[in-house]
């Protein structure tokens, strides 16, 4: 009776935390809403009113998203929706191009709150999206038109103008339990703009905001974030390959292997 009396207590307890969890991250997908769209009303006004040319203006929404998602991510937290941690955060203070794997939803939020100069390619179709559009616009993040030139070059003078470019080589999110399948855009920019690369790896337990979730499935316990910054690694050694296709090809396949063994996730 006794021991009866304590599993349904704790099964009370699991019950309430829970909820809570649900309505948390309703209330934080909601934020998220509001945010996206008050930026344009409130924010890019602003900006433009601000002395300085088009890339200052960009330089500025950068760091204000960059405070924004750090605001953001931290209530998460508090709120008990998530936790993470972080080794080698400090690797990212001189890093020009950082590919990640891409698990959950989060991840670009998480790694533009550690990157106050982030850019990042973006697929065009969150242009339409009235949540995101005011973002996009305010750190003129680069928008992926499927011109894969146009691409290359404004990713070339995000580098050049001392931008970290956050790329996730995959393209979408993984597909949980499937292994990682990168497209060539990444290692295209890396080779064309001769730019030494930073790997993120990203693990998320358990699993939540995948590919095929829902917002509102959220797991039975909270999702915490293991993130890792690796050692910067050298680019030069693809650009003696014939071709900057071949370079790609080759950069691509390593990049798999690399993500692959250290996520444990062979084939």
């Amino acid at each position: 009776m006794v021991l009866a009396g304590v599993s349904k207590k704790i099964l009370m307890f699991e019950s309430i935390r829970y909820g809570w969890r649900w309505f948390a991250t309703a209330f934080s997908f909601l934020l998220f809403g509001v945010g996206g769209i008050l930026i344009p009303v409130l924010v890019i006004p602003v900006l433009y009113i601000l002395p300085g040319g088009k890339a200052r203006r960009e330089q500025r929404g950068q760091k204000f998203i960059h405070g924004a998602f750090r605001l953001y991510i931290e209530l998460m937290r508090v709120m008990g929706v998530l936790t993470y941690d972080v080794s080698g955060i400090e690797k990212l203070k001189d890093a020009r191009l950082i590919l990640a794997n891409h698990p959950s939803l989060l991840d670009i939020v998480l790694l533009i709150s550690f990157v106050p100069n982030a850019n990042c390619v973006v697929k065009g179709k969150l242009l339409h999206n009235p949540v995101m559009r005011g973002a996009l616009k305010t750190a003129g993040y680069i928008i992926n038109d499927e011109a894969a030139e146009n691409v290359i070059d404004a990713a070339a003078e995000a580098i050049n103008s001392g931008h970290a470019l956050i790329i996730f080589p995959e393209g979408t999110r993984t597909t949980p339990s499937e292994p990682i399948q990168l497209k060539r855009g990444a290692a295209n920019i890396a080779i064309r703009t001769a730019t030494d690369y930073t790997p993120v790896l990203i693990e998320c337990i358990p699993t939540t905001l995948t590919k095929t979730d829902r917002w509102y499935q959220i797991p039975d316990t909270k999702a915490h974030f293991r993130i890792q910054v690796k050692d910067q690694i050298a680019v030069e050694p693809y650009l003696n390959d014939t071709g900057s296709a071949k370079a790609a090809r080759a950069l691509t396949a390593d990049l798999s292997n690399f993500f692959r063994q250290e996520l444990g996730t062979h084939e």
